[in-house]
C-alpha cells in the first residue's frame, strides 16, 4: 500500500501528465526499444509507428495517477489490457524493464520539475500498479493453460481452409496441428498470431477477432488486406493474404478479450459494424442464433459497397430466421449494387435512422469498426438516451477515445 504522502505526490502530477503524457510515453518507447530491441518481438510495430500505443499508454498512466488511491476504479481497464498482455506473452520479468524506462522518460521530459521526491513516488506507485497487472495476468495465464482444450503460449495450427470473402477480406480456418481439442471462447474474443516473416528481423504478433461461433473444431479469423506494404499493418495483412496458404502452419494464442456478448441476458441485442468490424459481430450473431433462439437480434452492417462486403451470404441465411433482422448500408454503392438492390440504405448509419428502425429502450448495443464510425455510433446512442451500461464496443488495436 502507498502512504498518503506518496498518493498526494502522484496526484499532484496529474496535470503534468495530461499535458506531457504522450511526449513521455513516446520517449519511453524510444528508450526501452533502444536498450531492449528484443521486445520488438512482442510489441505491435504498426501501433508504435502510428502513435496509437503511445497515446494509449499515456491515457493509462494518466488514469493510474488520477485513481492511485482507488485502483479498483480502473480494474476494468487493467483487465482489458491484461487480456492483450496474456495473448502477447507479456511476463512478470518485463515489468521492471518497463518501469525503469518509464521513470527515465519522465525524468528526461520533465527535467528539473521531476524532483527526486516525484521520481521516488512514481517508482513506488509503478510497483503497486505492476503488481496489480501481474496478479490479474497470472490468473489469466493459468486459466488459458488449464481450461479444457487450453494451452500456454503459442500453439501450432494448420490453415485448413482459406476462403476469399470480398476484394479485401479473406477468412482463414485454423485447426490444431496436434489434432487435439481446442479451447472454447466467448463470442467477441480474439486470438493472436505470431508471424515470422522472411526479411523481417523481429516477429510480428497480431490479434484477430474470431468470426465464427464457438464450439467448432476450428477457429476462424477474417482478415482485411490493408493497402500497401510500407506500414507494418499492411505488411502483416498482405503476408497473410499473399503468402499464407492452406496447409501452412501458424502460431496461435488461446482466445482472449473482454469485449464479449453477454448470453446470460435475454434482452434484444443490436450488432452494428463498419467494414472489417463485422468479424466479432458475426461470432455474436451466430452464437445468439445457436444458443438463444428466442432472443431478438438486429444486425446492421455498413460498408463502401458489395465489393468489400464480406460474409454477406452468412448473414442473409440467418436473416431468414424470425429472430434476426438485418440491414445493409453502402456509402459508395456500385451501379450493380443499385440495379440488384444489394443494400437497404445508401449513406451512413445515423441517429435518426436508429431512432426509426431500432428499439433503443431495453436493447444491448455492440459495435465495432473504424474509429470515426464508432464515434458516430457512440454519439448517436447517447443522444438517443441509451444507458452506458448497455453500450459495448471494441477498438482494433490500443484503446482510444470515442468522445
Amino acid at each position: 500500500m502507498l502512504d498518503q504522502k506518496t498518493i498526494e505526490i502522484i496526484k499532484s502530477t496529474v496535470p503534468v501528465l495530461e499535458q506531457h503524457g504522450e511526449t513521455i510515453t513516446t520517449r519511453f518507447y524510444q528508450l526501452m526499444f533502444g536498450n531492449h530491441p528484443e521486445l520488438l518481438n512482442i510489441f505491435n510495430h504498426a501501433n508504435q509507428k502510428q502513435g496509437r500505443q503511445q497515446k494509449a499508454l499515456a491515457g493509462t498512466v494518466y488514469a493510474a495517477a488520477m485513481y492511485i488511491d482507488n485502483l479498483a476504479a480502473i480494474l476494468p481497464v487493467v483487465k482489458q489490457i491484461a487480456h492483450k498482455h496474456r495473448s502477447l506473452g507479456i511476463k512478470p520479468e518485463h515489468y521492471p524493464i518497463v518501469g525503469k524506462h518509464l521513470l527515465m522518460a519522465i525524468k528526461e521530459v520533465l527535467g528539473d520539475a521531476a524532483t527526486d521526491e516525484i521520481i521516488n513516488a512514481w517508482a513506488e506507485a509503478y510497483n503497486v500498479i505492476a503488481d496489480a497487472f501481474i496478479s490479474v495476468e497470472a490468473e489469466m495465464y493459468d486459466e488459458a493453460a488449464h481450461q479444457q482444450g487450453g494451452w500456454s503460449g503459442f500453439r501450432s495450427f494448420i490453415v485448413d481452409r482459406k476462403i476469399v470473402e470480398s476484394d479485401v477480406i479473406t477468412s482463414f480456418y485454423l485447426k490444431p496441428e496436434d489434432h487435439r481439442e481446442i479451447a472454447g471462447f466467448t463470442p467477441g474474443q480474439y486470438i493472436s498470431l505470431k508471424l515470422e516473416i522472411e526479411s523481417e528481423t523481429y516477429t510480428h504478433i497480431r490479434q484477430y477477432s474470431l468470426s465464427d461461433a464457438p464450439g467448432k473444431d476450428y477457429y476462424r479469423i477474417s482478415v482485411k488486406k490493408e493497402a500497401g506494404t510500407a506500414n507494418p499493418d499492411g505488411m502483416v495483412s498482405n503476408y497473410l493474404h499473399d503468402q499464407v496458404n492452406e496447409g501452412d502452419i501458424l502460431q496461435v494464442s488461446a482466445p482472449a478479450g473482454d469485449f464479449v456478448l453477454d448470453t446470460n441476458k435475454e434482452t434484444p441485442v443490436v450488432l452494428l459494424s463498419g467494414g472489417v468490424g463485422l468479424t466479432p459481430m458475426m461470432s455474436m450473431l451466430k452464437t445468439v442464433v445457436e444458443v438463444q433462439p428466442e432472443r431478438k437480434v438486429t444486425f446492421v452492417h455498413a460498408a463502401a459497397n458489395s465489393k468489400v462486403h464480406a460474409l454477406r451470404n452468412e448473414v442473409e441465411e440467418l436473416s431468414a430466421l424470425e429472430q434476426v433482422n438485418s440491414f445493409v448500408f453502402y456509402d459508395s454503392p456500385t451501379v450493380e449494387d443499385r440495379l440488384n438492390k444489394r443494400f437497404d440504405v445508401e449513406g451512413f448509419i445515423t441517429r435518426e435512422w436508429l431512432q426509426d428502425h431500432v428499439s433503443t429502450r431495453d436493447a444491448d448495443f455492440y459495435f465495432c469498426g473504424p474509429v470515426p464510425f464508432m464515434k458516430a455510433i457512440n454519439r448517436a446512442l447517447k443522444d438517443l438516451g441509451v444507458n452506458e451500461s448497455r453500450i459495448h464496443f471494441e477498438f482494433f488495436g490500443p484503446k482510444g477515445n470515442l468522445e
